[in-house]
C-alpha cells in the first residue's frame, strides 16, 4: 500500500510564487510507486485547494480560473484519520474527503516556513516532513539563529537588531549603524528569504533607503558588515539532529553585491518560465580546495544539527576574499527546489532525496510515539474556583 502524501505549497508569503515552482517540481519527481501524492495549493489567504489543475505549473498563470476549477479543502483529524475535507461541506450529495498519512510542506518564507504551518500541523496531529516548529522558527529568525550558532562555535558576523520603535527614530538608528558597524553595511529583514528586502548601503542616503526597504517586509531588521570582496558558497544537509550528511558545494554567480531575487528566479528563466533555484547560474562543484570543501561541509552539518533541523536544508556561507575567513550566513530550512541539484552530483536523484526526507519524517513519528505527552493527574477533581488560589505559580 502506497503512503498517502499531501504536498503543500504556496501560502501567505512574499515567496509564494517561488514555493509554487518548488512544490510542483517536487510533485513531479515523487516516486508514484511508493507514494500516492495529492498536490495542495495554499492561496495567499491561506486557503487550501486540490484538484487536477493544482499540479500543473501552467495553471498558475490565471489563479482565479485555477481556483474555480479546484476544490477548497480543510485539514481534519477525525478519529485518528487525517482528511482533506471539502469545504464548505455540501448540504446535498456526498462529500468525498481525501485521506492522507502525512504532509510534505514545500513552502518558503514567513507565515509558512517559520514554524506557523508546522505548528498548525502539529496541533492537528498531522505528521509532516522537514523541521519541527522550533527549528523552523529559529531558522527563519536571522538574529536568534546567529545567537544559537555562536553558542555552538559556528562563525557568524556580528549584527545589530532594530525594531519599529527604532525605525520611528530614523536619524538615531542611522547614527547607531554608522558608529557601530560603518560602511559598507548590509540591511536585512530579520525573517525573509530569497533575498527579499535585502540590500547593501555604502552611504547614509543608501542606508536610509535600505532601512526603508527592509521595514517594508518585516517588523524587525538586521544590520551587519557587508563583505564586498565576497564569495558565496552553499551546501545542503540531509538528516536529523542525530545523524546528517552534506551534499556537494556550489558557488552561485550574481550580478550585484548580493545574489538578488532577480538572479535567483527571473534572469535565468528560459522561455518565460523559471525553474526556481535550479536555474541559477552557479559553479558545481564550487572552486574549493579539498580541505576547504570539507571545512564547509563539516560546518554545514554542525550548524544543521545545532539548530535541530530535519529533512533537507541549504546552508549559505560567505568567504571574505580579503581575509580568507569563512562565515555562516543563513540557513534555508526548506530551500528553493529542495536543493536537489546539490545532491545529484553525489548520485542522489531528486526522487531518492524526496523519499529519504519522507522516511526521516516517519522515523520522527515513531520516536515521538515513545514519548509521554500526557501526565495523568486528579488536579481537576480537587480544583476550587472560588478564588485565585489555584492559579499557576
Amino acid at each position: 500500500m502506497r503512503t498517502r502524501v499531501a504536498l503543500l505549497f504556496g501560502g501567505k508569503s512574499v515567496e509564494h510564487e517561488v514555493s509554487v515552482i518548488s512544490g510542483i517540481q517536487a510533485y513531479l519527481n515523487m516516486d508514484q510507486e511508493k507514494y500516492e501524492t495529492t498536490p495542495v495549493y495554499i492561496t495567499k489567504n491561506n486557503e487550501m485547494y486540490i484538484g487536477e489543475e493544482v499540479g500543473k505549473i501552467e495553471s498558475y498563470k490565471n489563479i482565479n480560473e485555477l481556483l474555480q476549477k479546484s476544490q477548497r479543502v480543510i485539514l481534519v483529524n477525525e478519529g485518528g484519520k487525517i482528511l482533506l475535507m471539502p469545504y464548505p461541506a455540501r448540504k446535498f450529495g456526498k462529500n468525498h474527503p481525501v485521506e492522507i498519512d502525512l504532509a510534505f510542506p514545500v513552502v518558503h518564507g514567513t507565515n509558512v516556513e517559520d514554524g506557523a504551518l508546522q505548528g498548525y500541523l502539529k496541533i492537528l496531529g498531522v505528521p509532516f516532513v522537514g523541521c519541527d516548529v522550533t527549528a523552523s522558527a529559529i531558522g527563519m529568525d536571522k538574529f536568534i539563529m546567529k545567537t544559537v550558532l555562536k553558542e555552538y562555535g559556528v562563525p557568524v558576523l556580528d549584527a545589530k537588531l532594530f525594531t519599529l520603535a527604532d525605525y520611528a527614530r530614523m536619524e538615531a538608528l542611522l547614527d547607531q549603524i554608522e558608529e557601530t558597524i560603518g560602511y559598507p553595511v548590509i540591511i536585512k529583514p530579520v525573517n525573509t528569504g530569497s533575498s527579499v528586502g535585502i540590500s547593501v548601503a555604502k552611504t547614509r542616503e543608501e542606508l536610509e533607503n535600505s532601512v526603508d526597504e527592509a521595514f517594508r517586509y518585516a517588523t524587525k531588521v538586521l544590520a551587519e558588515h557587508a563583505i564586498l570582496n565576497l564569495r558565496e558558497i552553499n551546501c545542503s544537509v540531509l538528516g536529523n539532529e542525530n545523524e546528517a550528511e552534506a551534499s556537494e558545494c556550489e558557488e552561485p554567480l550574481h550580478t550585484k553585491d548580493i545574489l538578488s531575487y532577480e538572479d535567483k528566479y527571473v534572469s535565468n528563466a528560459k522561455g518565460g518560465q523559471s525553474k526556481g533555484m535550479a536555474s541559477v547560474a552557479r559553479k558545481i562543484p564550487a572552486d574549493l580546495s579539498p580541505e576547504e570543501r570539507e571545512t564547509v561541509r563539516a560546518l554545514a552539518v554542525k550548524a544543521f544539527q545545532a539548530l535541530g533541523c530535519n529533512g533537507v536544508a541549504r546552508i549559505d556561507f560567505m568567504i571574505d576574499g580579503d581575509s580568507g575567513k569563512l562565515y555562516f550566513n543563513e540557513i534555508n530550512t526548506i530551500p528553493g527546489s529542495l536543493a536537489f541539484y546539490l545532491w545529484e552530483p553525489l548520485g542522489v536523484s531528486y526522487s531518492s532525496l524526496l523519499d529519504r526526507m519522507i522516511q526521516l519524517a516517519l522515523k520522527r513519528v515513531r520516536e515521538e510515539q515513545a514519548v509521554n505527552f500526557v501526565f495523568d493527574t486528579n488536579i481537576l477533581n480537587q480544583a476550587s474556583f472560588g478564588g485565585a488560589k489555584g492559579a499557576k505559580r
